[in-house]
Order: structure tokens, then sequence, then C-alpha cells
């Protein structure tokens, strides 16, 4: 396989040493990411980064061809062979082309754009015309819609090469990390635990250097648990921000697409290419929060609602963490018993690395929050809205195209006849459908539809309302809302507490993940998960090393301040470290 590679760059170096460096990424690295000119840019695929790949195309060490063959030998090596990850679903039968196309257009014209040539997995219920997308059931393995989601399009646009899909708990139900296609999927730092979910196969194939990014989808916690166990940094935007067209709904109310990556750096270049103005029927971006605003009209309104930046790599500040505000939610932190406490301590030696690098970091105890007028069971004491909307959803999914090419099936209950999905999701098909049911069938007047009605009525209208006032209580600092509240100190930038409160559990169980990935869904703000370093599992020391993550939570909008608090803390703890069993492959020159 390594002879794939040799012959690529032998055949295209020479061409690729010219090119113009002009276009470089606006990346803020520290010197050892960077080729200097006495030292010709190497890449390793073992955590190699999107400014890493650049430096050697522009170097001539490295062609486009040459870094997509070479994740397709590491998925063939360690993902149905060796560790046996089962991370990856399908490979894009066209990356390879588009990689060669790539290449011949750079030796003339230089980049394709910030992620020229980066090779990205998606999850498996992110539309693309390329591959099916199956969101893990055997039910829908004829899937395969007429074009690309919008955010997938804009990472192509950007010069992005889709690489394949990644598995994932099938219909992003849950936090296993196991799909009727492809199985289950382990964690890569240790095979015997699981990933998290449930983009679980996003997570462990990032981990293990499979692509150079992926992306995820977050209902109540999908991107964020998983980047969580697989120490990677995983973003969930605001709604609203990234377009839900062509990404197999959970709750559209809820749902959201997101990036996971190995850096802060890579992931606000991903979170560049997918966000923008979709005036498509399946945006869901409304002018404003509330369930029944209306859509947001033109790309000039999205701006000033959303207030994108140019560019989220211009807040890439090694010194970020001087002079924040960021309050830690100790309700929020677990019990300090088993597993819990090696996550507690290892966030407050991240804490105490934050304040060394100049940030605040206060500990907000109950009483503190009480002073604050919030009860945390409060905000997250509400359902899921993926119960009420999931059955409905789906549908609206499977008709937005006719079937008439790839016969998919085309609405929920077809779904649901077929049993083509695990059998441990029979009871939730069945639960679903009958509340998706009684939410659609208004003139069902019995006791339970009326019940459910009135649940998901209270989700629509009173939760946003409580669940954001309550957030902003604490972000801002103050006793109460509006213009009579008193203020009790100056107002945070972000909130932070464990993305998780177990480490990885053993493989086909769910880890503890607690009520706090219920935060951003609830309030549409946005979250971010980052390793807040690795912990040996107690009492096992011959065990692998695994990750703890950390998620902080900004206002509405404020992606910026997250890539801020994370770079920063990124570049000074530099915590994150390569699982053992996926090491970089081995030259085979025969």
């Amino acid at each position: 396989m390594k002879s794939r590679l040799s012959f690529s760059l032998l055949l295209l170096g020479a061409l690729l040493s010219g090119c113009s460096d002009s276009d470089s990424d606006n990346v803020n690295v520290d010197d050892k990411d960077t080729a200097t000119p006495s030292e010709p840019a190497t890449f390793n695929f073992v955590e190699g980064t999107i400014d890493q790949a650049h430096a050697a195309m522009r170097a001539g060490t490295l062609t486009c061809e040459a870094l997509v063959q070479g994740y397709i030998d590491r998925i063939e090596a360690y993902d149905d062979t060796g560790p046996s990850l089962h991370a990856v679903i399908n490979l894009n039968p066209r990356a390879l082309d588009r990689a060669r196309t790539l290449d011949r257009n750079y030796a003339v014209d230089g980049p394709s754009g910030p992620l020229h040539c980066v090779p990205v997995l998606l999850k498996d219920n992110f539309d693309t015309a390329d591959v099916t997308t199956t969101a893990g059931g055997t039910a829908m393995q004829y899937n395969r819609s007429p074009d690309d989601a919008f955010s997938v399009t804009g990472i192509v646009d950007a010069g992005g090469i889709i690489l394949g899909k990644a598995n994932l708990d099938e219909f992003a139900f849950g936090f296993v990390g196991s799909s009727a296609i492809e199985g289950q999927v382990k964690n890569a730092y240790d095979p015997s635990k699981g990933p998290g979910g449930s983009s679980s196969g996003t997570g462990a194939a990032i981990a293990a250097s499979f692509a150079m990014a992926g992306t995820g989808s977050d209902t109540g916690g999908s991107i964020r648990v998983p980047s969580s166990l697989e120490g990677l940094v995983g973003i969930r935007p605001s709604l609203r921000l990234v377009s839900q067209d062509g990404i197999v709904p959970l709750a559209a109310s809820q749902d959201t697409g997101g990036p996971m990556c190995r850096t802060v750096q890579d992931c606000a270049l991903m979170l560049d290419a997918m966000v923008g103005f979709d005036d498509g029927p399946h945006a869901n971006q409304r002018q404003a929060f509330a369930y029944d605003s209306a859509a947001i009209e033109t790309a000039e309104a999205y701006q000033v609602i959303t207030n994108v930046p140019a560019t989220y790599t211009d807040y890439l500040d090694p010194n970020g963490l001087e002079g924040v505000r960021i309050a830690a939610l100790q309700p929020l932190f677990g019990d300090n018993t088993g597993e819990n406490a090696q996550v507690q301590a290892k966030i407050r030696e991240a804490i105490d690395a934050m304040r060394a690098a100049g940030a605040t970091v206060d500990v907000l105890t109950a009483d503190d929050l009480t002073a604050r007028n919030v009860a945390l069971d409060n905000l997250t004491g509400f359902a899921s809205n993926s119960r009420f909307e999931f059955r409905n959803d789906l549908t609206a999914y499977l008709m937005s195209w006719p079937s008439n090419l790839d016969g998919h099936l085309r609405s929920f209950d077809a779904v649901e006849a077929s049993g083509g999905y695990e059998a441990r999701h029979t009871g939730t098909f069945a639960s679903y459908g009958q509340i998706g049911r009684a939410i659609e069938d208004e003139s069902d007047t019995s006791a339970q539809a009326v019940a459910y009605r009135q649940d998901y009525q209270r989700n629509l209208e009173q939760r946003p309302t409580i669940v954001r006032s309550g957030l902003m209580r604490i972000l801002d600092n103050r006793d109460g809302d509006g213009p009579n509240a008193n203020a009790l100190g100056a107002p945070y930038d972000a909130l932070l507490y464990p993305s998780v409160l177990s480490l990885a559990p053993t493989l086909g169980a769910s880890p503890t993940t607690g009520s706090n990935n219920r935060l951003s869904p609830f309030s549409g703000f946005p979250a971010l998960s980052m390793p807040a370093g690795m912990v040996q599992p107690a009492g096992n020391d011959s065990a692998p090393a695994l990750p703890v993550g950390m998620e902080l939570l900004a206002r509405e909008f404020d992606e910026p301040m997250l890539i801020r608090i994370a770079y920063g803390y990124q570049q000074t703890a530099r915590p994150r470290s390569a699982p053992t069993f996926t090491p970089e492959l081995a030259a085979n020159d025969d």
C-alpha cells in the first residue's frame, strides 16, 4: 500500500514544489506545526493537521492523491482488521478522482480553498450524492439523495474531499454507538471500551486518524459525548447557525450538525465551511429562536442575526485565556466517586491551568446558583423533543425527493415495518411511532394523546424561556431578569462542566452522561467539548489511558468565544494524546 503513496509523490511532487504559498491557511500555529525553509515539510498521518498537510503540499513532499490514499490505507489496515474499530460504513468511490483533479488544478492555480484536499468523514446521516445515507439502519441502505446536504456543499466548495461515511448509533438514537449496517464501533483508545454516540464512528475515526476531520449531528449530546470519550474537539453550534438541510433528523427543533476534529484550529476551519444562509425549506434557520418564528429570508438578515465572522480562525489566539471569565458549575460535576472522581480531578487540573494562563474561573456551588435564581434541575428536567418529532420529521425527510431512482422507503411507518434496524430499537420505534401519531392527529382525544401534545407544547413554548433565561442569569452574573436585576459580579464569558461524568464504558454500554448535555440543545446556545487531559483507569495500571472531556457553553452565536478559550487551553496544556492501537503505517516498499 505504501508503494502507491510513493508513486504519487514522484509523479506530482516536482510540479507542486513550484506552487505559490501565498494562499496559506489563516491559522495560528506554534513553531513545531510550521515548515521552515531549511527543512522541507513532512506529513505524518497520525495526528496530522490541515496546516501541516498544506505546508507539505507547498513544499512538494505531499500530493492530494497521496493524502487521500494514505487515509484509505489506514482505514483498510485498522477498521475491519487490526483493532477492528468498525468506524467507517462506506468510502466515497470518487474521492481519489477528486484528489487527482485538485492536484492538477493546484499545479496551475494553487489551493482550491481553506479546506484544500482535506479528507472528511461524514456521519452517515449527512446526505451526499456520491454515497448512500443509511443512518446506520438496513431499512435505509438504498437511501441516496440526489444532492449533498447544504453543509456538505460548503465543505466541498472550500476544497474538502468527502472520504466516506462514518458509523453511528443508528438513527442517532443513543450513546452506545452501534448500527445494523456496520455493527459496534469501538473506542480508538481501548477497543474493549465504548465510543459514546451517536456520532460514534466519526469520533473513533478522527481519533484514530482515519481522516483529517469529520462531521457529527447533535440532538442531545451526540457530537459532544463521543468527542469527550475520543479526545476530540467537537462543536455543537448555536441552533439556526448551520442549515439542517440534508441531515437525517431526530428532532428538527433540537438538531444541528457540527465539526469533530483533533485540534481547535481544524474545527474552526470546518465551521467556516459549514455555516451560511440557506433559503431552502429544510434549513431550520428562523428569524428568532421561537419555534413558530418565520424563516430568515436573506443572507443579509442571516448575517445580522448570527454575526458570523469572516473566519473563526481569527479567534485562534494562543493567549486567548488571558482576561476571560468562566463559571464552572459544580452541581454538574457529579458525585466524586469511582470514575467520576478521576473525571473531576482532571477537570480541576484543567481549571488550574486556565487560571495560570490568565483566566478567571469561579466555581459556582448550588447556593451560588440559588443566589442567581437558578435551579439546574429546572433547566435540565425537560424531555427531549426526539420522542415527539422523530416520526413526522423522518417522514418529511424521506419524502423530500422521489424514490424512482434509489427505491428508498418514504415514511417512518415504512421504516418501522421493515424491521431494518437493531432489535434493541424495536421498542423505540414503537414508542416514537405512537407519540408521533398522537402529535399529528389532534382528533385523538384519548388521555394519553392529549398528555403527549401538552408535554410537547410545553417544550416548544415554556422550555426555551426557562432554560435560556436561567443560563443568561448565570452568564450575566445577575440575580434576575430585566432592568431591576442586581449584578453579583462581572459577567462570565462561558460556563464549564464535564462533557461526560465517567470514563469510556464497557463496549456495548452507554457512558454516564448525567443531564449536562441537555443545556445546549434546550437553549440553542453553542457548546464545545474538548480534551481536559488523559487519565489512567483506577486499579488497572496496564489499561490504556483514556481521555476526559470538558464542555464549554457560551451565549447564542458566540462560537468565537468558545474557540478562543479552547484554543488558549489547547496551546497551554496540550491535552490530547494519540491512541496507541492505530500507529503510523510502516513503509512497504515491495
